[in-house]
């Protein structure tokens, strides 16, 4: 039926699948941990304070009823899993630029100066995002940032 080298070939390569799947559920759960102790974000050669929204309520709420976002103020919303994240400026009391980031941490799209009086307006980009990331207006333009610049995490 199987000679001892059909055999030892089917070994390797069921080692190889479990080691493979392994470091992929490893790597994963990094990321995950690396994500909770999140700090700041680098975009665009600038360092940013993060606030994490990570539970449906945080995301949300978001920055509505807020004051102010400081220049150096950052608030990342972290999903489970890539889509076409829609975003509004409900209870919003300031402008800012709205980016979403894909799952390997590239910019896919920039809304620039969304302001509180377009709300019941969303906006959303055509391609999948994993996170999306709120900042001050003008961020975007100060900071030359355009889709495809990569995004670094921080934990310190």
């Amino acid at each position: 039926m199987f000679s001892k080298n059909n055999l030892s070939v089917l070994l390797v390569v069921i080692i190889f699948i479990i080691g493979f799947f392994l470091v992929t559920e490893n790597n994963n759960f990094t990321k995950t941990i690396e994500i909770k102790n999140l700090n700041y974000i680098r975009i665009a050669e600038k360092t940013l304070k993060v606030e994490l929204a990570l539970t449906p309520e945080a995301q949300e709420r978001g920055l509505s009823g807020r004051k102010e976002l400081k220049e150096d103020e950052s608030m990342l919303f972290v999903f489970d899993h890539a889509d076409k994240y829609a975003f509004w400026m409900k209870d919003m009391n300031f402008p800012i630029d709205i980016i979403w980031i894909s799952d390997d941490f590239k910019v896919v799209y920039i809304k620039k100066d969304a302001k509180p009086e377009s709300y019941p307006e969303s906006f959303a980009p055509s391609n999948d995002s994993k996170y999306v990331l709120e900042v001050f207006s003008s961020f975007s333009e100060k900071n030359n940032l355009k889709e495809g610049d990569m995004v670094e995490f921080l934990s310190s």
